[in-house]
């Protein structure tokens, strides 16, 4: 496994809500612990892997203006990321976004996508309906749960 890759899994895990993650391939075993630093057996020592402590003060404050007005406001189903990931409302830079506010949708109509370890993951509607609120900006980081979208 390479240097990139650990990298990569490591961010993802302390980006997210979940505090061990277990990998095991031909060449060894990786297991990163959340709040513990990492544990890497059969490549490397674990200091060199810490997760930075900095990382989870900026994430809450980006969602806290979403967070508070969400209650309210939500009155429709609400459709929530299926992954950790990066959020996009288009297929491309400049392209025109999948959904927008007013827009009819159908149950398994494609409304937007989350890149999680660069792989590009459609997210498809899981009703139908019409969107009243997008809660997410394009390129935003999102987690496992978190509201993306409100359809009546």
């Amino acid at each position: 496994m390479d240097l990139r890759k650990l990298k990569t899994l490591i961010d993802l895990v302390s980006d997210s809500n979940v505090s061990e993650l277990e990998i095991t391939e031909a060449e060894g075993k990786v297991r990163i612990v959340k709040g513990g630093g990492a544990v890497v057996q059969g490549y490397a020592p674990a200091p060199v892997y810490a997760a930075p402590v900095a990382a989870p003060a900026a994430a809450p404050a980006a969602p806290s203006a979403p967070v508070a007005a969400e209650p309210a406001v939500a009155t429709g189903h609400t459709v929530k990321s299926p992954m950790v990931g990066t959020f996009y409302r288009s297929s491309a830079p400049g392209a025109k976004a999948f959904v927008e506010i007013g827009d009819s949708i159908k149950e398994g109509e494609t409304i937007c996508i989350i890149e999680a370890m660069k792989i590009l993951n459609e997210i498809e509607a899981d009703k139908s309906g019409t969107v009243t609120q997008i809660l997410s900006e394009n390129g935003q980081a999102v987690e496992y749960g978190q509201p993306l979208f409100i359809i009546e």
